[in-house]
């Protein structure tokens, strides 16, 4: 079992940039796949990116070019770099993580990223 928290949301304007952490109680070296989601407010929670633990990349199309995953195994941390950020990509993000054995899910609490001028 792993438990999650994730640090760095805030508010910023069109176009600034945050970077987001996610800490692993647990070792996430071998067994797991991250990501992290994201919900707007009346909307569904979406996947944002994702990393499988050899490193392999996804992102949905809204912030491809713009937003980056990264996974360090001896820290136990993954981070959601976000660059040049839009009014829509304002929501709560979580972090995930999905155990490759049994599938199960885990998740952070969220942070909330609000981009607005």
């Amino acid at each position: 079992q792993v438990q999650l928290v994730e640090s760095g949301g805030g508010l910023v304007q069109p176009g600034g940039s945050l970077r987001l952490s996610c800490a692993a109680s647990g070792s996430i070296s071998s067994a797991y796949a991250m990501g992290w989601y994201r919900q707007a407010p009346e909307k569904q929670r979406e996947l944002v990116a994702h990393i499988t633990r050899g490193g392999s990349t996804n992102y949905a199309d809204s912030v491809k070019g713009r937003f980056a995953i990264s996974r360090d195994n001896t820290k136990n941390t993954v981070e959601l770099q976000m660059n040049s950020l839009k009014p829509e990509d304002t929501g709560v993000y979580y972090c995930n993580a999905r155990q490759l054995l049994t599938n199960k899910n885990y998740w952070g609490q969220g942070t909330q990223v609000t981009v607005s001028s």
